[in-house]
């Protein structure tokens, strides 16, 4: 198990940590309405995330099941998005959150419509987990490690506040491009 974790914890620490609307919303919530009421939009995302996350490992699980063959075509598909997200990452420009409001359900709401956030649970459950021979069961292991990747960047995003914004905006083309290079690096690791 420690090898499937450590062969898809690049993917997920780049793809937590990177800017998209968990993020930005976190960062935006918390430094505009402060930990109290901004926290309540992380908690919102946190249980959107986890809704998110169990459907994909179902999903996932009963597709390894009665479509095994699929699954191995899958990482493909994985390594695909992960190509997308990386040139995403390295042309994109900072987007501006500030029509957010806090909320909790604001939050959920989020997390619950994410795309980037089923596409990226999708592909560290087809790409990593499934192919290494996990059982249900041990997919709701790894579970626990994603979402405990999933909270400290929330929470960093969240208190890194206006610091992280004006750092990302002085810096962000850079931190765009690195960002998209290691991606480019995970998808090779997955086909291979």
């Amino acid at each position: 198990m420690l090898d499937v974790i450590l062969s898809y914890l690049p993917y997920a620490l780049i793809t937590t940590f990177t800017p998209g609307p968990n993020n930005l919303m976190s960062l935006y919530s918390v430094s505009s309405y402060g930990w109290r009421k901004g926290g309540r939009v992380i908690l919102g995302i946190a249980l959107g995330f986890t809704v998110v996350m169990v459907m994909v490992i179902l999903f996932c699980h009963e597709l390894a099941k009665y479509i095994p063959g699929l699954v191995g075509w899958l990482k493909y598909f994985g390594a695909a998005y992960i190509l997308w997200l990386a040139w995403h990452i390295a042309v994109s420009v900072p987007s501006d959150s500030g029509n957010a409001s806090a909320g909790f359900r604001n939050g959920l709401l989020l997390a619950l419509s994410n795309v980037k956030v089923i596409l990226y649970l999708i592909t560290i459950f087809t790409a990593y987990v499934i192919p290494s021979g996990a059982e249900l069961a041990d997919m709701f292991i790894h579970r626990g490690l994603i979402i405990a990747v999933s909270a400290v960047s929330w929470c960093t995003w969240g208190a890194a506040g206006g610091m992280m914004q004006r750092f990302l905006s002085e810096h962000y083309r850079a931190f765009s491009i690195a960002m998209g290079i290691a991606l480019l690096w995970c998808a090779a690791n997955v086909v291979m």
